[in-house]
């Protein structure tokens, strides 16, 4: 009886570590998203063909990126580098070069956003926050978290 707490302490003290990478991918916080998307209308109309993406300015931490993966898929990602926290510099932009988004930042973290991986020289192993993407039919998306 008298070993339980000794072996509860070593589980408490095991189990507790410091993971690093875990803790350096809690920069953004769970903004109320809440967008219908139409891509019949002109602002989403790039949203009909597939590899198409758009930014999407005050929705989540610092906007959202909607991407066309093929005619089922639509996904929609938080336009903050989750390695940052939300500041000027960390809302990620297109870099010209099909579905990459890049930050502002000094260090320049790029995602794709096909996956929400990030590429080659992230300085963290973060990837997108993602939203929830419902299909209302009729060309309509709700996007929501």
């Amino acid at each position: 009886m008298k070993k339980l707490p000794i072996i509860l302490s070593i589980l408490f003290f095991a189990c507790n570590g410091d993971d690093d990478n875990r803790n350096n991918c809690n920069f953004l916080f769970d903004a109320g998203v809440n967008l219908t998307v139409n891509t019949n209308l002109p602002q989403f109309s790039q949203l009909a063909f597939p590899g198409n993406s758009v930014y999407v300015s005050n929705q989540g931490n610092n906007g959202i990126w909607l991407y066309r993966l093929n005619s089922a898929t639509l996904y929609a990602w938080d336009a903050a580098d989750p390695s940052h926290t939300p500041s000027g510099c960390s809302t990620l932009t297109d870099s010209g070069t099909g579905d990459i988004v890049v930050c502002g930042c000094e260090d320049a973290n790029q995602y794709g956003l096909a996956t929400g991986q990030g590429l080659d020289g992230n300085t963290q192993p973060c990837t997108l926050q993602p939203y929830r993407v419902d299909d209302l039919g009729n060309n309509s998306y709700l996007v929501t978290n």
